[in-house]
């Protein structure tokens, strides 16, 4: 049985298309795409490319989840992840209304620890279980920190709202996580927090990456880099800015702009030399291998799907690495690996993407995008590829 049978992505563009009452012809010189590559996109022949999804939202004037389909809320009622949602929306409401009186916060060394536990679990890739834990902490640290207004205090609940936006945009709801970022923002501004506003426009210009918005994205990216400066100096501010170049080179990656892309490459690789390996600092998983793996993403982007290809297989993930950025990166290469023709790797990083992080796997975009274009070929898979199309859509 065909695993992704009507509601694919090619189908949601037709559907949106007529919608709108334009021809294919019309739509690709509206979105500047090949209406070859749009025709086929369509019919289910080939994967729509993030950098597809993205022209063809602009040109159709919706957003990017409304193409993909996202939240896929038939997976997440199954998964009971559903009931989790409307309770951290609610916890994020609360930022502005001081201090609850009917909440006793706990010690602030336990509350902080809480909250490094959750940044754990999330890159260990144990999405419901902080999804569960999440809105309580929330609206307990809101208590804390309204009550102290301690900088200590800001700061733990500006790092509770960096994680809404991680579950929220793991799960697909954006307009959730853009939220949380705005919480975030609120929170760091009256920390007077430098590093974690870097951060936030490291996070906001992943959201006009996603949303095909290449040129606002990368104007973020140079404010973020502006307040970094202010920071003090040292291993923080590095990574953070090493981080922001990532974000800059795939942007310009997927605009591509193969110079500016590997500009920033190079600068966060000159940065990631002097840091090493420094995963665990603000888990943004930044060094050596992180540039190594962004470049994979860029070359992917730039349509050098063969070279991505190429150094995404001969490319060694540290052990200690996060689940959740080692599921990421082999759904890049698989993505990679499909277009030129390689499937079985293909199938086989998608496989290694699930086992390495579950949750995440079923709800990201690449990987659906990257089956449904292995499906069109899957005679030529083993039996066990149909399984992992009922497993996405169960």
């Amino acid at each position: 049985m065909h695993a992704l049978p009507h509601d694919h992505t090619g189908a949601r563009i037709k559907r949106l298309r007529l919608e709108r009452h334009l021809t294919q012809k019309a739509l690709a010189d509206l979105a500047q795409i090949s209406y070859n590559t749009l025709t086929k996109v369509e019919q289910g022949k080939l994967p729509a490319a993030p950098h597809l999804i993205a022209a063809t939202a602009r040109a159709l004037r919706v957003e990017v989840a409304t193409v993909t389909g996202q939240p896929y809320t038939d997976a997440l009622r199954a998964d009971e992840l559903d009931v989790l949602i409307q309770p951290i929306r609610e916890a994020l409401d609360v930022y502005d209304l001081g201090a609850d009186p009917d909440i006793t916060p706990r010690p602030r060394p336990l509350l902080r620890d809480d909250v490094e536990a959750l940044h754990v679990a999330v890159r260990a890739a144990h999405i419901k279980q902080v999804a569960g834990q999440l809105p309580g902490l929330i609206i307990e640290a809101t208590t804390a920190a309204h009550e102290d207004g301690t900088t200590e205090g800001w700061l733990t609940l500006a790092a509770l709202y960096r994680t809404a936006y991680d579950v929220t945009s793991k799960l697909g709801y954006g307009d959730l996580a853009t939220i949380a970022l705005d919480r975030m923002e609120w929170a760091a501004q009256r920390a007077s927090s430098p590093i974690f506003g870097g951060m936030y426009r490291y996070m906001r210009s992943l959201i006009y990456l996603r949303a095909g918005e290449y040129r606002t994205g990368g104007r973020i990216v140079r404010m973020g880099l502006d307040v970094l400066a202010q920071a003090d100096p040292g291993r923080d501010r590095d990574v953070l800015t090493g981080q922001l170049n990532l974000g800059a080179a795939a942007l310009a990656g997927r605009a591509h702009d193969r110079g500016l892309a590997e500009g920033h490459l190079a600068e966060a690789e000159r940065i990631a030399d002097r840091t090493g390996e420094a995963a665990q600092v603000h888990w943004l998983a930044f060094g050596p291998t992180n540039v190594a793996v962004h470049r994979v993403s860029v070359l992917a982007e730039l349509d050098e799907y063969g070279a991505a290809a190429e150094a995404g297989a001969t490319l060694t993930i540290p052990r200690e690495w996060p689940a959740t950025r080692r599921s990421h990166h082999y759904a890049e290469v698989a993505r990679a690996q499909m277009w030129t023709g390689a499937l079985d790797e293909a199938f086989a990083n998608l496989l290694r993407a699930r086992k390495a992080a579950p949750q995440q796997a079923r709800y990201h975009q690449t990987v659906r995008e990257t089956y449904a274009g292995l499906e069109a070929a899957k005679r030529q898979l083993p039996d066990s590829f149909l399984s992992y199309g009922s497993w996405l859509e169960a």
